[in-house]
């Protein structure tokens, strides 16, 4: 009975354990960002949306592969929700550039929500659909919502880049300013160790 309830506690755990990926520039900001959301308990910088197998780094920023750099997450539904995950996605980044995110330019930047189920494309298309009409952006939403393909995580050295590269320009200037930026909006879905 014990072994029982052992493997139904496990089986019910693992079905709240939910993937979520999202494009929205530079994945060193997104991964930085979604790591220390509570409930999110892993997140990977990689590659989505192209049709060459196993892209490189190099190919992806020539912006000629049809790949996003985008980071793809794992989650515990019970603790944050898709719609949660979604409001920190709109608020990290402009989802009314396209193909753009500050100064980084080109359609591997592009805001892009790959979607794991039809209940996910519904929320983020209906989402979209009550930005765009209650005019919360000066600009029309531009994020497409297109079903997940031809993922693949990228190289070793960009994983957990921020937190291995805090002194590199590139974090200091940028990333360390969108974190900052992000921890005070939301500090109620802060991992401990980071409110």
């Amino acid at each position: 009975l014990l072994l029982l309830s052992i493997l139904i506690t496990i089986k019910t755990n693992a079905m709240n354990i939910q993937t979520a990926t999202f494009g929205s520039g530079c994945f060193w900001c997104v991964e930085a960002i979604f790591q220390e959301v509570k409930g999110v308990s892993e997140v990977k910088s990689g590659y989505m949306g192209g049709e060459n197998p196993n892209p490189t780094y190099k190919e992806v920023c020539s912006g000629t592969t049809g790949y996003a750099e985008v980071i793809q997450l794992t989650y515990d539904s019970d603790i944050i929700s898709f719609d949660e995950l979604l409001e920190i996605f709109w608020k990290t980044h402009d989802p009314t550039t396209l193909n753009r995110q500050g100064n980084d330019v080109g359609p591997q930047y592009r805001s892009e929500i790959f979607y794991h189920s039809d209940e996910q494309k519904a929320v983020a298309e209906a989402k979209i659909a009550e930005f765009n009409k209650s005019g919360i952006w000066n600009s029309k939403i531009v994020t497409a919502v297109t079903e997940i393909n031809n993922y693949y995580v990228a190289e070793d050295y960009h994983q957990e880049y921020f937190e291995n590269n805090p002194n590199a320009g590139y974090c200091r200037v940028v990333v360390a300013p969108k974190v900052a930026k992000f921890r005070k909006k939301f500090v109620d879905r802060l991992k401990k160790d980071y409110a």
